[in-house]
Protein backbone atom coordinates (compact mmCIF):
# COMPACT_ATOMS: atom_id res chain seq x y z
CA UNK A 1 0.00 0.00 0.00
CA UNK A 2 1.27 3.42 -0.92
CA UNK A 3 1.43 6.31 1.19
CA UNK A 4 -2.02 7.27 2.80
CA UNK A 5 -3.81 10.29 4.33
CA UNK A 6 -4.48 9.48 8.10
CA UNK A 7 -6.52 12.32 10.13
CA UNK A 8 -6.59 11.64 14.49
CA UNK A 9 -8.50 14.11 16.39
CA UNK A 10 -8.21 14.93 20.15
CA UNK A 11 -8.35 17.84 22.19
CA UNK A 12 -5.33 19.62 23.60
CA UNK A 13 -4.80 22.35 26.66
CA UNK A 14 -2.55 25.15 26.52
CA UNK A 15 -0.73 26.59 29.78
CA UNK A 16 0.94 29.03 28.50
CA UNK A 17 0.32 32.45 26.64
CA UNK A 18 3.35 32.81 24.08
CA UNK A 19 2.02 30.17 21.21
CA UNK A 20 -0.17 30.14 18.97
CA UNK A 21 -2.58 27.28 17.78
CA UNK A 22 -0.71 27.08 14.30
CA UNK A 23 2.21 28.12 12.77
CA UNK A 24 2.34 32.03 12.88
CA UNK A 25 3.71 32.72 9.42
CA UNK A 26 5.70 36.28 9.05
CA UNK A 27 2.86 38.33 7.42
CA UNK A 28 5.48 40.73 5.55
CA UNK A 29 7.47 37.51 3.61
CA UNK A 30 4.63 34.74 3.98
CA UNK A 31 7.43 32.18 5.68
CA UNK A 32 9.93 33.14 2.92
CA UNK A 33 12.30 35.11 5.14
CA UNK A 34 12.94 38.53 5.65
CA UNK A 35 14.82 41.17 8.02
CA UNK A 36 11.51 41.18 10.22
CA UNK A 37 11.38 37.89 10.82
CA UNK A 38 15.60 37.55 10.79
CA UNK A 39 14.93 34.89 8.03
CA UNK A 40 13.06 32.57 10.07
CA UNK A 41 10.20 32.72 8.12
CA UNK A 42 7.66 33.11 11.24
CA UNK A 43 7.28 34.91 14.04
CA UNK A 44 7.25 32.12 17.01
CA UNK A 45 9.28 29.38 17.13
CA UNK A 46 6.76 26.97 18.45
CA UNK A 47 3.00 26.69 17.64
CA UNK A 48 0.31 23.92 18.90
CA UNK A 49 0.88 22.41 15.54
CA UNK A 50 4.15 22.40 15.65
CA UNK A 51 4.68 20.49 18.96
CA UNK A 52 2.39 17.90 17.58
CA UNK A 53 3.79 17.65 13.94
CA UNK A 54 7.46 17.36 15.67
CA UNK A 55 6.49 13.59 17.26
CA UNK A 56 3.69 12.78 15.09
CA UNK A 57 4.96 13.13 11.44
CA UNK A 58 8.43 11.11 12.18
CA UNK A 59 5.96 8.66 13.05
CA UNK A 60 3.67 8.70 10.62
CA UNK A 61 5.89 8.58 8.04
CA UNK A 62 4.19 11.48 6.29
CA UNK A 63 5.34 14.34 4.39
CA UNK A 64 2.80 17.72 5.14
CA UNK A 65 -0.09 17.80 7.90
CA UNK A 66 -2.47 20.56 8.51
CA UNK A 67 -4.11 21.66 11.72
CA UNK A 68 -7.50 21.84 12.11
CA UNK A 69 -9.44 23.22 15.35
CA UNK A 70 -12.72 23.92 16.75
CA UNK A 71 -12.22 27.68 17.24
CA UNK A 72 -8.73 29.34 18.15
CA UNK A 73 -7.95 31.37 21.10
CA UNK A 74 -5.41 34.45 21.19
CA UNK A 75 -1.75 33.53 20.99
CA UNK A 76 -1.33 35.17 25.05
CA UNK A 77 -4.76 33.45 25.86
CA UNK A 78 -4.15 29.99 27.68
CA UNK A 79 -6.78 27.03 26.64
CA UNK A 80 -7.43 25.26 30.02
CA UNK A 81 -10.71 23.06 31.44
CA UNK A 82 -11.66 20.12 29.44
CA UNK A 83 -9.58 21.48 26.60
CA UNK A 84 -10.52 22.13 22.71
CA UNK A 85 -11.08 19.69 19.95
CA UNK A 86 -8.53 19.67 16.95
CA UNK A 87 -8.07 16.76 14.07
CA UNK A 88 -3.99 16.81 12.65
CA UNK A 89 -4.54 16.00 9.15
CA UNK A 90 -1.28 14.21 7.47
CA UNK A 91 -0.74 13.99 4.06
CA UNK A 92 1.53 10.75 1.87
CA UNK A 93 1.66 8.71 4.84
CA UNK A 94 3.63 5.60 4.82
CA UNK A 95 3.08 4.26 8.26
CA UNK A 96 -0.74 4.43 9.40
CA UNK A 97 -0.78 2.14 12.20
CA UNK A 98 0.82 4.30 15.19
CA UNK A 99 0.12 3.70 18.82
CA UNK A 100 -2.58 6.91 19.65
CA UNK A 101 -1.51 6.60 23.29
CA UNK A 102 2.08 6.18 23.07
CA UNK A 103 1.97 9.41 20.71
CA UNK A 104 0.18 11.09 23.22
CA UNK A 105 2.55 10.81 25.82
CA UNK A 106 5.25 11.29 23.77
CA UNK A 107 4.14 15.04 22.97
CA UNK A 108 3.04 15.76 26.47
CA UNK A 109 6.75 14.66 27.35
CA UNK A 110 8.76 16.94 24.82
CA UNK A 111 6.63 19.68 25.13
CA UNK A 112 7.44 20.40 28.56
CA UNK A 113 4.19 21.24 30.51
CA UNK A 114 3.30 24.26 27.64
CA UNK A 115 0.66 21.95 25.74
CA UNK A 116 -1.23 18.60 26.69
CA UNK A 117 -3.40 16.49 24.44
CA UNK A 118 -5.05 13.57 25.20
CA UNK A 119 -8.49 11.48 24.03
CA UNK A 120 -6.56 11.25 20.53
CA UNK A 121 -8.35 8.42 17.97
CA UNK A 122 -8.15 8.10 14.28
CA UNK A 123 -11.49 10.00 12.49
CA UNK A 124 -12.16 10.86 8.85
CA UNK A 125 -12.07 13.63 6.47
CA UNK A 126 -16.11 14.92 7.50
CA UNK A 127 -14.91 15.10 11.03
CA UNK A 128 -12.48 18.24 9.68
CA UNK A 129 -16.18 19.90 8.30
CA UNK A 130 -17.91 18.83 12.18
CA UNK A 131 -14.90 20.30 14.01
CA UNK A 132 -14.77 23.60 12.44
CA UNK A 133 -18.40 24.61 11.48
CA UNK A 134 -18.76 23.58 16.13
CA UNK A 135 -20.34 26.51 17.83
CA UNK A 136 -20.19 26.35 21.45
CA UNK A 137 -20.23 28.55 24.19
CA UNK A 138 -17.25 29.38 26.44
CA UNK A 139 -16.46 30.07 29.73
CA UNK A 140 -13.37 32.58 30.43
CA UNK A 141 -11.83 34.02 32.96
CA UNK A 142 -10.48 37.69 32.89
CA UNK A 143 -7.52 39.72 34.65
CA UNK A 144 -9.34 42.94 34.27
CA UNK A 145 -7.74 46.61 35.47
CA UNK A 146 -9.18 49.41 35.88
CA UNK A 147 -7.57 52.85 35.77
CA UNK A 148 -7.35 56.43 37.97
CA UNK A 149 -9.02 56.08 41.17
CA UNK A 150 -11.78 53.20 41.85
CA UNK A 151 -14.66 52.82 44.65
CA UNK A 152 -13.89 48.88 45.20
CA UNK A 153 -17.68 49.30 46.85
CA UNK A 154 -19.37 50.56 43.69
CA UNK A 155 -17.97 48.44 40.97
CA UNK A 156 -18.73 45.22 43.21
CA UNK A 157 -22.39 46.71 43.47
CA UNK A 158 -22.41 47.23 39.88
CA UNK A 159 -21.14 43.85 39.00
CA UNK A 160 -23.76 42.26 41.45
CA UNK A 161 -25.98 44.69 39.13
CA UNK A 162 -24.96 43.08 35.44
CA UNK A 163 -25.07 39.48 36.97
CA UNK A 164 -28.38 39.46 38.43
CA UNK A 165 -29.82 41.17 34.77
CA UNK A 166 -30.38 38.94 31.84
CA UNK A 167 -27.44 38.70 29.82
CA UNK A 168 -25.98 41.43 27.99
CA UNK A 169 -26.54 41.52 24.10
CA UNK A 170 -23.50 42.97 21.86
CA UNK A 171 -22.96 44.49 19.39
CA UNK A 172 -18.97 44.17 17.97
CA UNK A 173 -17.93 45.98 14.81
CA UNK A 174 -14.41 43.98 13.81
CA UNK A 175 -12.01 44.92 16.09
CA UNK A 176 -9.27 47.35 15.26
CA UNK A 177 -6.23 44.62 16.38
CA UNK A 178 -7.82 42.02 13.58
CA UNK A 179 -8.93 44.49 10.74
CA UNK A 180 -6.47 44.05 8.95
CA UNK A 181 -7.11 39.84 8.45
CA UNK A 182 -10.62 40.36 9.23
CA UNK A 183 -14.40 41.54 7.20
CA UNK A 184 -15.11 44.66 8.94
CA UNK A 185 -18.24 43.80 9.86
CA UNK A 186 -20.91 43.77 13.17
CA UNK A 187 -21.63 40.73 14.66
CA UNK A 188 -24.13 40.59 17.39
CA UNK A 189 -22.98 37.82 19.90
CA UNK A 190 -24.31 37.45 24.32
CA UNK A 191 -22.26 37.60 27.10
CA UNK A 192 -23.28 36.49 30.57
CA UNK A 193 -21.20 37.48 33.90
CA UNK A 194 -20.63 34.54 35.86
CA UNK A 195 -18.91 35.57 39.06
CA UNK A 196 -15.51 37.86 40.26
CA UNK A 197 -12.87 38.55 43.10
CA UNK A 198 -10.38 41.43 43.47
CA UNK A 199 -7.20 40.22 43.34
CA UNK A 200 -4.36 42.88 44.52
CA UNK A 201 -5.51 46.21 42.48
CA UNK A 202 -7.08 43.76 39.55
CA UNK A 203 -10.61 42.00 39.37
CA UNK A 204 -10.87 38.56 38.30
CA UNK A 205 -14.09 38.20 36.19
CA UNK A 206 -15.90 34.73 35.14
CA UNK A 207 -17.83 35.01 32.45
CA UNK A 208 -20.07 32.96 29.24
CA UNK A 209 -20.25 33.92 25.94
CA UNK A 210 -21.50 32.96 22.83
CA UNK A 211 -18.51 31.78 20.13
CA UNK A 212 -17.30 34.46 18.52
CA UNK A 213 -17.40 36.59 20.71
CA UNK A 214 -14.15 38.95 21.25
CA UNK A 215 -13.63 39.27 24.75
CA UNK A 216 -10.72 41.67 25.54
CA UNK A 217 -13.05 44.06 23.49
CA UNK A 218 -16.30 43.42 25.13
CA UNK A 219 -14.10 43.96 28.37
CA UNK A 220 -12.72 47.38 27.26
CA UNK A 221 -15.09 48.75 24.41
CA UNK A 222 -12.61 49.22 21.43
CA UNK A 223 -12.84 52.98 21.35
CA UNK A 224 -16.78 52.44 21.00
CA UNK A 225 -16.73 49.60 18.39
CA UNK A 226 -18.20 46.97 20.80
CA UNK A 227 -21.44 48.20 22.90
CA UNK A 228 -22.09 47.99 25.78
CA UNK A 229 -18.83 46.83 27.06
CA UNK A 230 -17.97 46.20 30.73
CA UNK A 231 -15.51 49.78 30.72
CA UNK A 232 -19.08 51.30 29.83
CA UNK A 233 -21.46 49.68 31.94
CA UNK A 234 -18.67 49.89 35.00
CA UNK A 235 -18.43 54.14 34.09
CA UNK A 236 -14.34 53.35 34.35
CA UNK A 237 -12.09 52.15 31.70
CA UNK A 238 -11.10 48.69 31.84
CA UNK A 239 -8.43 46.58 30.30
CA UNK A 240 -8.17 42.91 29.64
CA UNK A 241 -4.41 42.06 30.86
CA UNK A 242 -5.04 38.50 30.95
CA UNK A 243 -7.42 35.94 29.54
CA UNK A 244 -8.09 32.04 29.35
CA UNK A 245 -10.39 30.10 28.63
CA UNK A 246 -11.46 27.87 30.91
CA UNK A 247 -14.36 25.58 29.40
CA UNK A 248 -15.92 25.13 26.06
CA UNK A 249 -19.47 23.74 26.68
CA UNK A 250 -21.34 21.37 24.76
CA UNK A 251 -22.61 22.80 21.54
CA UNK A 252 -26.23 22.82 23.25
CA UNK A 253 -25.28 25.44 25.22
CA UNK A 254 -24.74 27.58 22.73
CA UNK A 255 -28.08 29.33 22.74
CA UNK A 256 -29.31 28.51 26.22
Amino acid sequence: MGPVRVLFEGRYRKFVRDLPQTVFYCPRCKGRGCNHCEGFGKLTKDSVQELIARVAMPRFKARRNKFHGAGREDMDVRMLGSGRLFVFEMQKAKRPDVDLEELAAEINRRADHRIEVFDLKLCDRKRVVEVKESHCAKEYQARVRMDGVVDAAEIDARLQALQAGPRLDLVQQTPQRVAHRRADKERHRWLQLRHWQRDGKDWLVNLLSQHGTYIKEAISGDGGRTRPSLSELLGVPCQCVELDVWNILPAASEDA
